[in-house]
């Protein structure tokens, strides 16, 4: 069954302005869910599956697309549809955030300074000296 409702993705790091994902690109489905919630759990379809084809999607930056593919979420920790359907909205909305964060700057990678080379070479003449005097027994 399609989704009706859109899908709002808070304002993040590559979102300034949020993004609003609409509701016929998402595809909910409900079923049976397992675990807790008594003789209800064998009658109510509190399990929530929510699809979205990021590749299809008219809403997302193409990198962003690229990135997430075909994403699959589903909820099935609380007892009730409702929650779960918030729950799995929650974290694909957070998948999307993430996929359209840019990526972190790259690390540059750093030289020892002189002193601390120096300070190193200092240390093993040290811890050489110090193993310089051990063993050596002299006959009498």
């Amino acid at each position: 069954m399609s989704g009706t409702l859109a899908l709002v993705v808070p304002p993040g790091p590559g979102l300034p302005d949020g993004l609003v994902v609409p509701g016929e690109e998402l595809v909910e489905r409900f079923s049976r869910a397992s675990g807790p919630g008594g003789q209800g759990v064998n009658t109510t379809d509190s399990r929530v599956e929510l699809v979205f084809d990021a590749t299809a999607s008219s809403v997302l930056p193409p990198r962003a697309a690229q990135r997430l593919g075909v994403v699959r979420v589903v909820a099935t920790e609380q007892r009730s549809q409702r929650q779960n359907r918030a729950a799995a909205r929650d974290r694909l909305a957070e998948r999307i955030r993430e996929a359209c964060a840019p990526p972190p700057p790259k690390r540059v990678p750093t030289k020892p300074s002189k002193a601390s080379r120096r300070r190193r070479l200092e240390a093993k003449v040290r811890r050489g000296r110090t193993k310089a005097l051990r063993g050596r027994v002299q006959p009498d």
